[in-house]
């Protein structure tokens, strides 16, 4: 079931210029392209890809305008690269939050983060971009040029072309210190916590300033080997004695360890445990995974979902070591305010976002890939099955590209027609179907 793409060589592009030329190229000798990053995309459809990696690592320009308003990125940029030298210089930009992912990767997806709350997602402030089509021309993305794009470039963005460079705005940094408190629970604790959690976040209104809190179940045997733990990290935009208002309900929550500070915005994603040295950001794995949006946490599913892990320590141990179970929560007063036809994003409703992550352990067979995945398959639907009055929405940078069309796309009829319009006139060839595609292979 899972593959990985056939790369038979990388070209890295040492100007922007040059994207244009290897497309062409490629072109005129039938040989697939795929443009790269950093290479954290895992959908089942990059397997069907052989052929040509265009690598855009050497365009990791960064140019603030003298406005202050917005800046110009390449191709190239990720995330802590991109918060690191905007935090030097005054200004912050919403990106995604782990800084190991390149900022295209996560914004043409849609783009969450720390500061949706504040400014929205990634997408939502693009202002333009250039593009490479299939067709190797190259042409800029904006308002007022290829207007109907830009739409599509907001949340399917890598199904219409190789964006090498791009505007977006970018805000003043505010507080100086960002405050970070870490917990961790024993098993006994999950109803305790997701009764916090949800009475902290309502159905989408977390303070704006408490920006995100992410949870996880994973094995820790140095705490114990009878469970996973529960771990949760908030991180507060802003001073301790502000964030406290929010977090004295976990705090009270009898926890078996925690950590907290003070540090600025640049150093917050390693605090979170989502920096580039850590474990979420490693290459070189085969992951198996499975997604789900919710609007609120379901605490019958949320102990399924724990009493399955604790099972599979005794039915697959091996799986269990590998396997994260994440749960992102965001402040999202600034993605609720935009118009949710205003761009290819579907899911604004969505306030939290689910990630079965499994790390298949190395020389597993088809039998234990096939546990990995009824295992993904479980978690996927006891998530879903919680909320039964909505839909099946899958973040398509989450996706494991055997969701539907409408569950990465949005349900909407009038959506997927306007993608397939796009698609028809800015990629009729479909040079770009290798990430969780609208036109499959």
């Amino acid at each position: 079931m899972y593959a990985v793409p056939q790369v038979q060589v990388v070209i890295e592009p040492g100007q922007e210029s040059d994207v244009a030329i290897i497309v062409r190229y490629c072109n005129e000798n039938s040989i697939e392209f795929l443009a790269t990053n950093r290479g954290h995309g895992n959908p089942v459809s990059l397997a069907s890809f052989n052929g040509i990696a265009i690598n855009l690592v050497n365009l990791q320009s960064i140019s603030i305008q003298p406005d202050g308003a917005s800046a110009w990125f390449g191709g190239g940029t990720y995330d802590g690269q991109v918060n690191e030298y905007l935090w030097d210089e005054g200004y912050m930009a919403t990106t995604g939050s782990c800084d190991c992912v390149g900022l295209l990767g996560a914004g043409l997806g849609g783009g969450h983060g720390r500061l949706e709350g504040l400014y929205g997602m990634v997408s939502d402030n693009f202002l333009q971009l250039n593009v490479v089509l299939g067709s190797g021309d190259a042409i800029v993305v904006n308002s007022t040029q290829h207007s109907h794009l830009l739409w599509g470039m907001k949340g399917a963005g890598h199904n219409f072309g190789i964006v090498t460079s791009f505007e977006m705005k970018i805000y003043p940094r505010g507080p100086d210190l960002w405050h970070y408190h870490n917990y961790v629970w024993r098993g006994e604790k999950l109803e305790d916590v997701f009764n916090a959690l949800n009475n902290l976040q309502g159905n989408g209104t977390t303070p704006v300033n408490m920006t995100v809190n992410f949870g996880n179940f994973f094995m820790n045997t140095s705490i114990t080997t009878e469970e996973p733990i529960i771990f949760w990290t908030f991180a507060y935009r802003g001073t301790a004695e502000e964030a406290n208002q929010y977090l004295d309900a976990f705090t009270a929550i009898d926890y078996v360890f925690d950590e907290y500070g003070d540090v600025p915005y640049k150093e917050i994603a390693s605090k979170q445990q989502t920096g580039v040295n850590d474990v979420i950001c490693q290459h070189g794995n085969t992951r198996i995974t499975s997604t789900a949006g919710l609007q609120v946490y379901n605490l019958t599913a949320e102990r399924q979902i724990f009493d399955g892990f604790t099972r599979r320590l005794t039915t697959h141990p091996d799986l269990a070591a590998g396997c994260g179970i994440l749960h992102e929560g965001y402040a999202t007063a600034a993605v609720d305010a935009q118009n949710p036809d205003d761009s290819a994003y579907p899911f604004r409703s969505d306030h939290h976002l689910m990630l079965f992550d499994l790390v298949l352990p190395s020389g597993s067979n088809i039998y234990t890939e096939q546990a990995a995945w009824d295992w993904a398959f479980e978690v996927r639907d006891q998530w879903n099955n919680g909320q039964p009055e909505r839909p099946v929405n899958a973040y398509v940078n989450y996706a494991n590209g055997m969701e539907s069309l409408g569950e990465k796309y949005g349900h909407e009829a009038w959506r997927l027609k306007k993608l397939w319009e796009l698609k028809i006139k800015y990629d009729p060839f479909n040079r770009f179907r290798f990430y969780n595609p609208i036109v499959g292979v």
